[in-house]
C-alpha cells in the first residue's frame, strides 16, 4: 500500500476516524491492527516472519533487564541478533553469497550446481529489523527499561507510517509515545499536513518525473557518451532524495496527524562541504545507528587513527551492504568510507586555511565547496545506481574520456527538463537553509504560502506523475 496512491487515501481516512473516536488503550490496538493490514497489503506471509523479529526481541530484552549475570545477558543479545541477522542475512543475501561463491570456486576449477532460491524480498525488513535490534542493545546496555506490554512494544516496531522505509526510530525516542497518551492540537495537524503535501510534491513531481530522465540514461550500452553520463546522475542524485526524504515527510506528516513526532530523517544534504556533514545530513536515522551500534562499539576514534580508519571503513561497507545484495551498492559504501577516511586525513591540514574575512568571497568559497562535494556525491550515486560494476566502469569511462556535447542527444531539452522540475526545490531549500529552518516556509506568512501552495499544486495537477510508483527505499 503505496502512500501516493488512493488505495492509502482510503485506508487513512478511515484509521484517522477511528483514531479521533477512541481513547488511548484502544487506538494503540487500532493502531497495530491497521499497522499489519497496511503490512498485510504487500505480503500477509511476511507478517509472521515480523513478528518471529518482535517476539524474540521483547523476550530477549525481558530477560536481558532481569538477568545479572553478564554472561548470560550477552548470550540472549547474541542469541536476539542471531535470530534478527538470521533472517535478514537469508532473505535479502543468501542468493547473493551463493551465487559468489560459485564464481570464486570456478575458479579454483571447482563446479557446483546452482542452488539459487526464487526468494521474495519482504518489504521493508532491513528498517525494521534495524529498529528492533537497536531496542535489545540499548536494553542490554541499561539505556531503557523494557516495554512492558506485548502491544505496545508491537506497535512501536510495525508503526505503518514509518514501518517499510523509516525513519529507523529507536525505542527510546517512539516507545514512550505510543506508551503515554497523546496530545493532538491545530497547529500540529496543520504542520502534519504541510509535510504530507511536501513530501508527495517531493515524489510525484519531482521524483517520479526525475526518474524518467535518469532511467533513459542508465540502459545498458556498450558505450556512453560523458554529457548524457553526468545528466542523468543530476537526475538520479535528485530522484533519490526527493523519493527517499519526501517518503520521510509524508511518515512525520502521518505521524503528527496523530500526534507522534518521528525523527527528522534528512537534512539539506547536498548543501553538506564534506562527507562527514553529509552523513550527518543524508538518511540521519540509518547513519546515526551505524554511528551508536557499529561504529562506536567498534572503537570509533578512541584508539587510534589507524583503527579509526579500520572501523570507518568496515560501517561504510556494511552501510553499503545493508541496501542491496549487489557489489554496486558494497563499493558504493567502500567508496563512501574512503572519502570519510580521505577527509580525516587531510582535516588537520584543512583546519589551518585561514577564514576568508571578505563576506562575498566566502560564500562564493562555501559555493564552490559545496559544488564540489556534490560532485563526489554524484560519483557513488553512479555506482548506487548502476546496474552492475560493468555497466558503472563503461559510464565512468565514457564520463572521463568522451564527453561530447551533440545537438543530435538533446542534452539541451533534458538539461531544460531537469532544471524545470527541480526548480521549485531548490528554492525551497535555499530558503531553509539561510534561514536554518526547515519548516520555514510553513512559518511564513499566509501569502506567501497561499502563492506557494497554488504553485506546487497546479505543477502537480499538469505535471505530476500520477502513475503510483513504488518509493526506491522500499526494495532494502
Amino acid at each position: 500500500m503505496l502512500f501516493n496512491s488512493a488505495q492509502f487515501v482510503v485506508f487513512f481516512i478511515i484509521v484517522y476516524t477511528l483514531y479521533l473516536a477512541l481513547n488511548h488503550k484502544w487506538q494503540n490496538r487500532m493502531l497495530f491492527v491497521a499497522s499489519c493490514i497496511f503490512y498485510g497489503a504487500w505480503s500477509w506471509q511476511f507478517l509472521m516472519l515480523m513478528f518471529v523479529s518482535i517476539t524474540t526481541d521483547f523476550v530477549c530484552a525481558k530477560y536481558i533487564y532481569r538477568l545479572s549475570n553478564p554472561r548470560a545477558r550477552k548470550s540472549l543479545l547474541v542469541l536476539n541478533f542471531v535470530v534478527n541477522l538470521g533472517i535478514l542475512g537469508f532473505f535479502k543475501y543468501f542468493n547473493f553469497f551463493e551465487a559468489n561463491l560459485r564464481a570464486l570456486l570456478h575458479i579454483f576449477g571447482v563446479s557446483i550446481s546452482s542452488n539459487l532460491l526464487h526468494i521474495v524480498l519482504p518489504v521493508g525488513i532491513s528498517f525494521y529489523t534495524f529498529q528492533a535490534m537497536s531496542y535489545s542493545f540499548d536494553v542490554y546496555r541499561k539505556k531503557l527499561i523494557p516495554a512492558k506490554n506485548f502491544l505496545d512494544y508491537s506497535l512501536f516496531v510495525t508503526f505503518f507510517p514509518q514501518l517499510v522505509a523509516g525513519p529507523i526510530e529507536r525505542a527510546s525516542h517512539l516507545l514512550p509515545q505510543v506508551i503515554s497518551p497523546r496530545v493532538l492540537n491545530l497547529n500540529q495537524f496543520r504542520e502534519g499536513s504541510y509535510l504530507i503535501f511536501w513530501g508527495l510534491f517531493q515524489k510525484i513531481f519531482i521524483a517520479d518525473n526525475l526518474a524518467k530522465i535518469a532511467n533513459a540514461y542508465f540502459i545498458p550500452a556498450d558505450s556512453y557518451n560523458g554529457a548524457t553520463v553526468i545528466l542523468g546522475l543530476y537526475a538520479f542524485a535528485f530522484q533519490i532524495y526527493c523519493d527517499f526524504s519526501g517518503y520521510s515527510n509524508i511518515a512525520r506528516g502521518l505521524g503528527k496527524l496523530m500526534g507522534f513526532n518521528l525523527m527528522v530523517n534528512f537534512n539539506l544534504p547536498y548543501f553538506a562541504t564534506n562527507p562527514s556533514e553529509f552523513w550527518r545530513r543524508w538518511h540521519i536515522s540509518l547513519s546515526t545507528w551505524l554511528r551508536d551500534y557499529l561504529y562506536i562499539p567498534l572503537g570509533g576514534n578512541r584508539k587510534g587513527n589507524i583503527i579509526t580508519y579500520r572501523n570507518l571503513a568496515i560501517t561504510m561497507f556494511l552501510g553499503g551492504l545493508w541496501h542491496g545484495a549487489a557489489w554496486t551498492f558494497v563499493f558504493w559504501g567502500i567508496y563512501h568510507g574512503m572519502l570519510l577516511i580521505v577527509h580525516r586525513l587531510l582535516d588537520p591540514f584543512l583546519s589551518k586555511i585561514p577564514a576568508i574575512k571578505n563576506y562575498f568571497l566566502n560564500k562564493i568559497w562555501f559555493f564552490l565547496r559545496v559544488v564540489f562535494f556534490f560532485h563526489l556525491v554524484c560519483a557513488g550515486w553512479l555506482l548506487f545506481r548502476a546496474q552492475s560494476m560493468g555497466q558503472a566502469y563503461k559510464m565512468l569511462h565514457g564520463l572521463i574520456f568522451n564527453f561530447n556535447i551533440l545537438p543530435g542527444l538533446g542534452i539541451k531539452f533534458m538539461s531544460a527538463k531537469l532544471i524545470f522540475f527541480l526548480a521549485v526545490l531548490i528554492v525551497v531549500e535555499i530558503f531553509q537553509f539561510i534561514n536554518n529552518d526547515l519548516m520555514i516556509v510553513f512559518k511564513s506568512n499566509r501569502y506567501f504560502k497561499i502563492v506557494f501552495y497554488y504553485i506546487c499544486f497546479i505543477l502537480l495537477m499538469i505535471w505530476g506523475a500520477f502513475g503510483v510508483n513504488q518509493f526506491i527505499y522500499f526494495q532494502f
